[in-house]
């Protein structure tokens, strides 16, 4: 039985004792209601629980809490203490929010952000287990409220009474206005004397924010060279390793803060140690300012330590959560995922939707990768049906993608949607892929190679017999992350084409605005080195629009045409395998919140806080 349900049958036998002992003496109506919002959904999301039995846990009920009939009853009440360790799928490269980019950071973990999730909203009503989140389930971290003064002015006004960690050398002293000023003009060089982050290039603020000041020591104002309100709230809301707001004053005294002696910020939790290529231990901030929104007498955080463990190798990982020593693992394949259940059945199991789709990026400015043909014959060399199947178990779409997630409903170009034509060119037809290097001048095919991050390069593998199949004999040529990175992204030195393990081109679930600059030419994500002129005029397109659904319009246009020139090959959007321990409360597969590696958890400073741990049962489990 899942915890869930064991825990409402518990509150449903509890509820029913107390009416039963009402019914000699005065009539009480105690009937749970679960909150819900009536907001039209953006996006639609799923969360599938897929574990089998969990053990009893330990659930703390009332009288009041059945009355309350908030959602989050059964979870019981949150207790205070505990150590929770995560798993980091590669080593940390820097700590400073201006040089993050793409490379592994846990910063996310003691600095926050100005805006959060809804700790209060029911995951049936939207999980956050994907990238981006619409405006409406949006809440403020940092901010306690915004809003437009006029269609190019954003203003927000901070939550007062906030304080930096009492470290030098701020020493605890108030978080203002001014902290937000320096960050964003620190970031996108807005201020006297400083350079944009080189992480930045593109970025929205950068090109379309004039100015950032402080008007007053709580409320800051945004000045925009654009009037479309959706673009201007994603800007300024998206998940990214530029929102954690550092402090002044260490930039100050050292010059930046890829020192780890050196982290500090306003989160619930402190960087105590780091051994590189090892281990993060970030310990309880005392006085920090936040309060869990579910219970608001509660300060938060409350688990005493976080720790994250450096583990690249899955097996090694997979070990350590079976023995109880890591308390949730993400991103791990279904075997896998199927495999820990048989020997450790109390452990829940969560299916959650990829961030991006799996790509295969080539090169479009080197031969042969400039004529589409040659793209188009990669495509359809593979056989994502039978990929789908077999190396995911069918649990994925078989479906090509696209620019844009399906799980963004609305905002994209789902393939149920194609003309039957442009199916056809997804579709595995080995003859067709033949015929079509023929008539690019590759009747025998072609040597090519591809640099990957994957620690696990199977499904590369797989992908090469198909393109064997056809002529194209593909070197893999694996390296780790930060060098891949280094590699790709920031020198440009891969010949022929890339993979990027989890972070993918295509079937993107991140914020919209982003999408636009995809393959835009010059854009540093753009590991296909695509310089197209009509995908460049969708980027000013979507700025130009003062609509949501304009926007809308624009992003399917730019779908199209993406699916129609073939920039980089296919192949699924995966599902992304959760495990995490009985004993931990409050995490549902939230994206961002415990990830480590190339998923960066940018919001770990907001779920660490909250997320808590029975000791107790742990404990029982002989753990």
């Amino acid at each position: 039985m899942k915890r869930g349900a064991l825990d409402t049958i518990l509150v449903c036998l509890i509820a029913g004792a107390m009416i039963l002992a009402s019914c000699s003496s005065v009539a009480t109506t105690s009937i749970m209601t679960v909150a819900t919002t009536t907001t039209t959904t953006k996006i639609t999301t799923t969360t599938q629980v897929t574990s089998t039995t969990v053990v009893p846990t330990k659930v703390t009920t009332s009288s009041t809490s059945a009355v309350t009939g908030n959602w989050w009853d059964k979870l019981g009440k949150p207790q205070y203490g505990g150590t929770m360790t995560f798993r980091n799928n590669t080593n940390v490269a820097n700590f400073d929010p201006y040089y993050i980019g793409g490379s592994p950071s846990l910063a996310g973990a003691w600095m926050e952000r100005l805006f959060g999730d809804d700790w209060t909203l029911d995951p049936s009503v939207f999980a956050y287990n994907i990238d981006f989140r619409p405006t409406d389930y949006v809440k403020g971290q940092l901010a306690q409220s915004w809003e437009f003064a006029d269609p190019t002015t954003f203003v927000i006004h901070l939550h007062q009474g906030i304080h930096w960690q009492n470290l030098p050398p701020v020493n605890g002293r108030e978080f203002t206005a001014d902290d937000v000023v320096f960050h964003y003009q620190r970031m996108d060089g807005l201020g006297s004397g400083m350079t944009p982050s080189p992480n930045e290039a593109g970025s929205p603020i950068l090109t379309n924010v004039t100015s950032v000041t402080a008007t007053d020591k709580y409320t800051v104002v945004f000045k925009w060279k654009i009037a479309n309100p959706e673009y201007i709230l994603e800007s300024i809301e998206a998940l990214g390793g530029g929102t954690n707001i550092e402090a002044r004053e260490a930039v100050q005294q050292w010059g930046n803060l890829n020192d780890w002696h050196h982290a500090i910020g306003t989160a619930a939790f402190m960087l105590q140690d780091f051994v590189d290529g090892s281990s993060a231990t970030l310990v309880k901030n005392p006085s920090y300012w936040g309060y869990d929104e579910r219970y608001p007498q509660n300060q938060l955080p409350y688990v005493d330590k976080i720790t994250y463990l450096i583990i690249p190798d899955n097996a090694t990982a997979i070990a350590a959560f079976r023995t109880g020593k890591i308390d949730i693992i993400d991103g791990i394949s279904l075997q896998n995922a199927q495999s820990v259940a048989k020997t450790n059945p109390e452990v829940i199991q969560i299916t959650v939707p990829g961030g991006t789709g799996e790509t295969i990026d080539p090169r479009n400015d080197r031969t042969p990768f400039t004529d589409i043909r040659v793209r188009e014959a990669l495509q359809m060399a593979v056989d994502l049906p039978t990929i789908a199947k077999t190396f995911y178990g069918g649990i994925v779409s078989p479906t090509p993608l696209s620019l844009t997630s399906s799980y963004l409903v609305g905002w994209g170009y789902p393939y149920s949607q194609w003309p039957q034509d442009l199916k056809d060119q997804y579709a595995y037809n080995p003859t067709q892929a033949k015929q079509l290097l023929a008539a690019a001048g590759y009747p025998t095919g072609f040597k090519t190679d591809i640099v990957t991050d994957a620690a696990d390069p199977s499904l590369l593998e797989i992908v090469k017999s198909y393109f064997t199949a056809v002529g194209v004999d593909m070197e893999i040529r694996t390296m780790d992350s930060t060098s891949w990175l280094a590699f790709v992204r920031t020198a440009h030195k891969q010949d022929q084409m890339v993979m990027r393990s989890g972070a993918g081109s295509l079937g993107i679930s991140s914020d919209p605005i982003h999408q636009f600059m995809r393959f835009q030419t010059n854009y540093i994500s753009d590991t296909a080195m695509v310089s197209d002129p009509v995908f460049d005029t969708y980027y000013p397109k979507a700025m130009a629009a003062t609509t949501t659904d304009g926007m809308k319009q624009i992003l399917i246009d730019a779908n199209k045409y993406v699916a129609q020139q073939h920039f980089v090959i296919s192949l699924m959007l995966p599902m992304n395998e959760v495990l995490y321990q009985p004993w931990i409360y409050g995490y549902n597969g939230q994206s961002r919140a415990i990830s480590g590696g190339t998923a960066q958890p940018f919001n770990i400073s907001f779920y660490g806080a909250r997320f808590w741990m029975d000791q107790s049962l742990k404990k029982s489990l002989g753990h």
